[in-house]
């Protein structure tokens, strides 16, 4: 399929950059907030065993969620930007909503986030079977703004999805952030026991602040790269 351009000077593949960038650390940074400590304390291979299932079945769920609801999520995004008539100012108002996003993040401004506190219902877990919670939990964390927001970057990455006008770039994007959701609970898998799984939570700790500017990083890339396209 021909990559066409979708604005000014920005291609498809361009917007899928751009979205794609801030989607993976906006998502990846999601680990560290309590929701997804929590994710990450209940959804082990230690706890599952405890509830008589499997991680792997409920990691694969959890990621085919993930990925299906990203997926879902960009394509409404992406429809819903494409009925607005193209131009120059889709450029203008990603580099503005990025630039939003990058004060938010590297700031104490962050400390107001987030706008959307709630999370995903713990006893479904006692409730139903791994692969059916999983799928679930998945779902709802791979469309990214109905449950805990850890950082601006997530809502610059449905931002960006809008303004690719795009379906196809839309898709992509919120693929690449269910994928990032679904990876994020990869280190999950070496908590096999009550000690495995304290070495986990010290790891994310001494972590955290390096998540905070590596997500700063990734929105002052993206930011470049629409400023870029301006001229």
């Amino acid at each position: 399929m021909a990559i066409q351009p979708l604005c000014s000077r920005m291609t498809e593949l361009g917007w899928i950059a751009v979205g794609a960038i801030v989607a993976i650390l906006g998502a990846l940074r999601a680990a560290f907030s309590p929701c997804g400590q929590s994710m990450l304390a209940s959804l082990t291979p230690y706890a599952e065993a405890a509830r008589g299932s499997r991680w792997v079945v409920t990691s694969v769920s959890f990621s085919i969620g993930a990925v299906i609801a990203g997926a879902c999520g960009g394509v409404i995004w992406g429809g819903v930007g494409s009925l607005l008539p193209a131009g120059g100012w889709r450029l203008v108002a990603a580099a503005i909503a990025l630039a939003l996003a990058l004060v938010i993040d590297a700031t104490s401004l962050r400390r107001r986030l987030p706008l959307t506190k709630r999370q995903v219902n713990e006893d479904w877990m006692v409730t139903y079977r791994g692969w059916v919670y999983g799928v679930g939990f998945g779902a709802q964390l791979g469309l990214g703004f109905i449950t805990l927001v850890a950082c601006a970057a997530i809502y610059a990455t449905f931002a960006i999805e809008f303004l690719s006008g795009s379906i196809v770039a839309g898709a992509a994007i919120g693929v690449t952030f269910g994928a990032a959701k679904a990876a994020s609970l990869l280190p999950a898998g070496w908590a096999r026991d009550r000690h495995s799984l304290l070495g986990l939570h010290r790891r994310l700790l001494t972590l955290e602040p390096w998540s905070i500017g590596a997500v700063a990083v990734a929105e002052v890339a993206a930011v470049v790269i629409v400023v870029g396209a301006m001229r």
